[in-house]
């Protein structure tokens, strides 16, 4: 049983390894239904307040990351801030005696939408992550010349945003799907999809999921923590090098560095199995 928002719950069937979704908010008290669980793993940080919601539903067992505030939590490993977040959570569960491979990133893909496509998603949660629209604009008509269709994705708050990217770079209407999806529709336009071009948000993570090449823009965060798993050359990370505030209200200085001809070129040759995962700018 997985405790989660249920707005999740798409992306998880597709994982094939849940048998129960059970609705919650972020450090809100269990449902009643997942109290006395024989064991509880904590996948939402490295505590003290996650570790005590979980204590609460009175599990016979916690798997989570040491905290000093929390004296059942003192036999599990140390957090380590600069490691990757796949590696963090599969030693977590390995530190237990239980086998999990960092490789093993894959999605069942949902039945396909606009395949061969290019998508490209230019939001983010924060406007540090953001790279500036006019910038998406020059790419979506790079590709557009290219002779590739070119979709733009977003939720219903990025519509905006997906619009001007849209308009400036020429599209027409139907070229936006921003808040024309739910997540699922989300997740089938990005298996469709001929390459992904985005910013270090959740898409880049359904690309690297569905095998979907895929060009992945850095800002202030590194991708030797969030980024797409080194061995796999059709994903692409590009980073010029500096770490910022994931949260920060305007585009970070960092990303603001890496030019549309970066992504142009980082673009062009996916596909090839010599392409480097890593570029700087």
């Amino acid at each position: 049983m997985l405790a989660a928002p249920t707005v999740l719950e798409p992306l998880v069937r597709l994982t094939g390894t849940v048998d129960e979704v059970v609705d919650t908010a972020p450090l809100a008290p269990l449902d009643p239904s997942l109290a006395n669980a024989e064991v509880a793993v904590n996948l939402h940080g490295r505590g003290p307040e996650s570790h005590r919601v979980l204590l609460a539903a009175a599990p016979g067992r916690l798997i989570a990351f040491a905290h000093p505030d929390v004296r059942q939590s003192k036999d599990g490993p140390p957090w380590a801030p600069q490691e990757h977040e796949v590696r963090r959570w599969c030693q977590l569960l390995q530190a237990s005696g239980i086998s999990a491979d960092p490789a093993d990133l894959d999605l069942r893909p949902p039945p396909h939408r606009w395949h061969g496509a290019t998508v490209i998603h230019p939001g983010a949660s924060s406007p540090a992550r953001r790279w500036p629209a006019e910038r998406w604009a020059e790419v979506a008509r790079a590709e557009v010349a290219e002779g590739r269709r070119v979709i733009v994705t977003g939720s219903a708050t990025e519509r905006e945003l997906a619009t001007r990217v849209a308009e400036r770079a020429g599209l027409p209407p139907d070229a936006v799907l921003a808040g024309r999806t739910d997540l699922l529709g989300l997740a089938a336009t990005v298996a469709g999809a001929a390459v992904v071009l985005c910013g270090d948000t959740g898409v880049g993570h359904l690309a690297t999921a569905f095998g979907i090449p895929s060009v992945v823009l850095f800002g202030p965060t590194p991708p030797s923590i969030w980024g797409p798993p080194p061995d796999r050359p059709r994903h692409v990370a590009l980073w010029a090098g500096n770490v910022g505030d994931p949260h920060g209200t305007a585009p970070d200085p960092s990303l603001l560095r890496i030019t549309v001809d970066d992504v142009l070129a980082a673009r062009h040759p996916l596909g090839d199995p010599s392409t480097s995962t890593m570029r700087s700018t």
